[in-house]
């Protein structure tokens, strides 16, 4: 099996670099520190947020059969972590970090 000539890879580096320089640029390019943010863009940093989470938990739940197996315990205690933790520290990066862990804990070491 041959991978991608280096011409191929040279490019594919290069649109993802482009990419991520563009993604984190294009608001200081669109947007004015002189202006006011739009109301708009300012009402999706808030909403945003949450509908992620809620996209996560769904993503979570998607596969889990509550009739067979381990019934979805390792996905509610790990969501039951993640919000208890969110819930004591108020650290988002945090609270996810202690969920996956604890998930990843509980498949590996309890569930197997």
């Amino acid at each position: 099996m041959t991978g991608m000539p280096l011409h191929q890879q040279i490019i594919t580096i290069g649109l993802c670099v482009l990419g991520t320089v563009l993604t984190r640029a294009l608001p200081f390019i669109v947007f004015s520190p002189k202006k006011p943010t739009p109301k708009f863009i300012r009402y999706l940093g808030n909403a945003l947020p949450c509908a992620v989470f809620g996209m996560l938990v769904v993503y979570c739940f998607k596969n889990v059969s509550f009739l067979s197996g381990s019934r979805g315990a390792p996905e509610l205690i790990a969501i039951a972590v993640t919000v208890a933790v969110h819930v004591w520290k108020k650290k988002m990066l945090l609270s996810v970090a202690c969920g996956t862990v604890c998930y990843m804990l509980l498949v590996q070491l309890v569930f197997n």
